[in-house]
């Protein structure tokens, strides 16, 4: 990505994006998959049970991603700030929110993954039941529905515009995001999502002290 914003952000990073070529952005989008279907082989590599390789594949995306931010700053130093808006994620429609808000998601996936493997090194059964997978999933879901909120808000009002006032250009791939800047983060839903993991994670961590 710092190539990336090199080449099309010389002044720095900020919305609305640049439009980039379609070749372009396909292979960024193909970049990520194969990003996220590398760390679920180290995963799969590396643990012995289901639940050490969900783990190893949370912990390793989360390590993936906090250093992305952190090599970011040291190399053009961005972000500005923990709240700087970013575009994190292009699958399967454009991820925005502060970086302070991947950064919360991250130290959860953390210290999910930590408990998992803490308590499997002490010889427990790890297996998670289906209350915790409902919890995690469930709020996994309302983060990400947090993360494309203002942007779905955005393309909602942007398709009236070109019904109205048609674009030559408006058939381009990344058309719609070229115009899009991001207004307001939805935090209520965001901690929401971010209150169920931690539900999951402390109901995990409580079945296991029981095991003892």
């Amino acid at each position: 990505m710092v190539y990336l914003r090199e080449l099309y952000y010389p002044n720095g990073f900020q919305f609305p994006l640049v439009i980039i070529e379609p070749s372009v952005g396909l292979t960024e989008i193909l970049r990520e998959a194969a990003t996220v279907i590398m760390l679920i082989g180290i995963a799969q590599l590396s643990a012995k049970t289901a639940s050490q390789r969900f783990a190893y594949f949370i912990y390793a995306f989360a390590i993936w991603d906090l250093f992305y931010y952190i090599f970011l700053k040291a190399l053009i130093d961005w972000p500005e700030s923990l709240f700087t808006w970013d575009i994190l994620f292009l699958i399967p429609v454009p991820w925005v929110g502060p970086v302070i808000a991947p950064c919360i998601v991250c130290i959860a996936m953390i210290l999910l993954a930590g408990s998992i493997e803490y308590y499997s090194e002490k010889g427990r059964n790890t297996k998670v039941m289906m209350k915790e997978w409902i919890l995690w999933i469930a709020g996994s879901l309302v983060v990400i529905i947090s993360f494309v909120w203002d942007y779905f808000h955005f393309i909602s009002h942007s398709k009236d515009i070109v019904k109205r006032d048609p674009d030559p250009d408006s058939d381009h791939l990344f058309y719609e995001i070229s115009s899009y800047i991001p207004e307001h983060f939805e935090w209520g839903i965001f901690f929401v999502g971010i209150g169920l993991i931690v539900t999951g994670i402390f109901a995990f961590i409580n079945r296991m002290q029981r095991q003892g």
